[in-house]
C-alpha cells in the first residue's frame, strides 16, 4: 500500500486541531492475588479432597496452555505442574489456542514460548501437534474433536482464564468449555464450534463440551479470573462433574470485575497498542465497544477509533485492525496475514481482518477521526486515550471533559493534571505517555 506522507491525505489533515489532554485516574474494586501467592493458591485449590484424589502416581497428565495475555499464566501453569508432580504423576503441556499461531504445532510453541511457557521453564514436556481425535457428536449435530495427545493421556487439567467473549453473549464464554471445545479442539474443533456463525456458538460450547467430559479423561478445570487492573483476582479448581454447573455462576463474577471507561461515551477513542496479548481482536471491544459482531454489546459508546501500534507479542497478528476507523501505516506495515487469517477463517469472522483507513503517523490517525466525525463541535472534542484495553486505570481525556472530572460528575475518575497539548516527534509518533510521570 502506498501511503504518501505530506501527500494529499496529509494536506487535508494537516489543520485539524488536536484538543489539549489531561492525565486521568481511574479506581475499581480490586480483589487480588498477588503474583507471589499465586503458587500456594494454586496448590491449596488441587488439594482440595474432591480434586487431589484425581491425581494418582504414575498417571500421565496433561495440563492446558493457551494463547491470550493471562496475567501470570506461566506462574499459574508452573504452580499445576509442581503439584502434578508432587503427586508422582507425570505431567505434560499441550498449547490448547484453536486456531492461533497460524494453525501450525510450530506457531502455537513460539506463542507459548512468548508468554515465558517452554520445556526449561516449566520442567516438563511441551506436545505440540494440530493432530485430533473424534470424539462423536453433540445433541446439535456438531462434531466434536479433541488434541491427540490430550486424549492420550491418563488425565486432562484444563487450567484457562474465564472472562466474558468478545463476539457473544450467553451462560458459557471464554472459559473451560470453550477450552475443551476450541481450545483443545485445535483448528478442526474450533471450525466446527464457529461454523454456525457467532449466533448460535453459545449454544455450540456448552453441548459439544458436553461431549469432551463424556468421552474424554478430564479431571478438573482450574480456570482463573482478572480484576479490573488485569490481576488474577480468584483460582478455582472445578471438578469434572461440576463444570457446566459452575461456569456460569464464575461468568457473573467475571463480569462484575471487568473495567470500563468510566465517561461512558466519546467522539474519538485512541488506542496506542493492540495485539493478541490484550484480546483476540486486539482490543477487548467489552471496553472499546468495538464489537465484531451483532451478538454482543458494551463498551464506551463511540463514533471513531484509531489504533497506533501492534505489540511484538502478537507476532505480526493485526486481527481486530477491521474493528478501527483508521491505523497507522507502522501497523500495517507490521501485519502477518498468514498469522490473522487462520483465525478469521475459522471463526467465519471476517470484519476484524479488514482494513481500516490507513495513515502515515500517530498524528493523523487521530486528526482522521477527529475530522471525519459527524455532529460534534470541533471546539469540543471529546477524545478518550488508552494505552491498550487491558490496563485501563491511567488514561488521558481531552479538555472537554476536565471541568466535569474535576466537579466529580464521573465517580471514580481523578484528574492527575491540568490539559496540556499532545507532544508528538518528527515523525508524527505520540510521545506524551498515557501513564502521568
Amino acid at each position: 500500500m502506498k501511503v504518501t506522507k505530506g501527500g494529499t491525505v496529509s494536506g487535508l489533515l494537516k489543520e485539524v486541531p488536536i484538543p489539549r489532554m489531561f492525565h486521568a485516574k481511574q479506581t475499581f474494586p480490586r480483589p487480588v492475588i498477588r503474583p507471589e501467592e499465586i503458587p500456594d493458591a494454586v496448590a491449596a485449590e488441587l488439594s482440595k479432597p474432591e480434586i487431589e484424589t484425581r491425581i494418582k502416581p504414575g498417571m500421565e497428565i496433561v495440563i492446558t496452555a493457551s494463547s491470550r495475555g493471562i496475567r501470570n499464566v506461566d506462574t499459574i501453569t508452573k504452580a499445576i505442574v509442581d503439584f502434578v508432580k508432587a503427586k508422582g504423576a507425570q505431567p505434560f503441556i499441550v498449547p490448547a489456542m484453536g486456531s492461533h499461531g497460524g494453525a501450525t504445532a510450530e506457531g502455537q510453541l513460539e506463542v507459548l514460548e512468548s508468554y515465558h511457557i517452554t520445556e526449561e521453564t516449566m520442567g516438563c514436556p511441551i506436545r505440540s501437534s494440530m493432530e485430533v481425535v473424534e470424539l462423536g457428536y453433540s445433541e446439535r449435530g456438531k462434531r466434536v474433536v479433541i488434541d491427540k495427545n490430550a486424549y492420550g493421556a491418563d488425565g486432562i487439567i484444563v487450567s484457562c482464564r474465564l472472562k466474558p467473549h468478545n463476539a457473544f453473549r450467553g451462560d458459557y464464554e471464554s472459559g473451560p468449555c470453550k477450552m475443551m471445545t476450541v481450545g483443545l479442539g485445535k483448528q478442526a474443533g474450533a471450525s466446527m464450534v464457529h461454523g454456525d456463525g457467532m449466533d448460535v456458538i453459545a449454544l455450540n460450547i456448552p453441548t459439544m463440551a458436553k461431549v469432551v467430559l463424556e468421552k474424554a479423561p478430564v479431571l478438573f478445570a482450574i480456570p482463573c479470573i482478572e480484576n479490573a487492573y488485569d490481576e488474577t483476582c480468584l483460582i478455582e479448581a472445578i471438578p469434572a462433574e461440576n463444570i457446566l454447573e459452575r461456569e456460569p455462576e464464575l461468568l457473573r463474577y467475571a463480569f462484575e470485575n471487568m473495567p470500563k471507561l468510566l465517561p461512558g461515551e466519546c467522539d474519538v477513542l485512541v488506542v496506542d497498542e493492540i495485539g493478541k496479548n490484550y484480546s483476540g481482536t486486539g482490543v477487548d471491544p467489552n471496553i472499546t465497544g468495538t464489537f465484531s459482531t451483532e451478538y454482543a454489546t458494551g463498551g464506551i459508546r463511540v463514533q471513531r477509533t484509531c489504533f497506533l501500534n501492534l505489540s511484538p507479542e502478537s507476532h505480526g497478528n493485526a486481527l481486530g485492525t477491521g474493528l478501527a476507523s483508521a491505523i497507522t501505516r507502522k501497523i500495517f506495515d507490521d501485519m502477518d496475514v498468514e498469522k490473522m487469517y487462520p483465525n478469521c477463517i475459522t471463526s467465519t469472522v471476517l470484519a476484524s481482518a479488514r482494513i481500516p483507513c490507513v495513515v502515515a503517523d500517530d498524528k493523523e490517525a487521530i486528526q482522521i477521526c477527529v475530522k471525519t466525525c459527524n455532529k460534534i463541535d470541533p471546539d469540543h472534542v471529546r477524545i478518550v486515550r488508552i494505552a491498550n484495553s487491558l490496563h485501563i486505570d491511567k488514561i488521558m481525556l481531552s479538555e472537554e471533559y476536565y471541568e466535569d472530572v474535576k466537579a466529580g460528575r464521573y465517580p471514580g475518575l481523578e484528574a492527575l493534571d491540568e490539559p496540556k497539548e499532545l507532544e508528538f516527534d518528527r515523525s508524527g509518533n505520540l510521545v506524551t505517555p498515557v501513564g502521568s510521570e
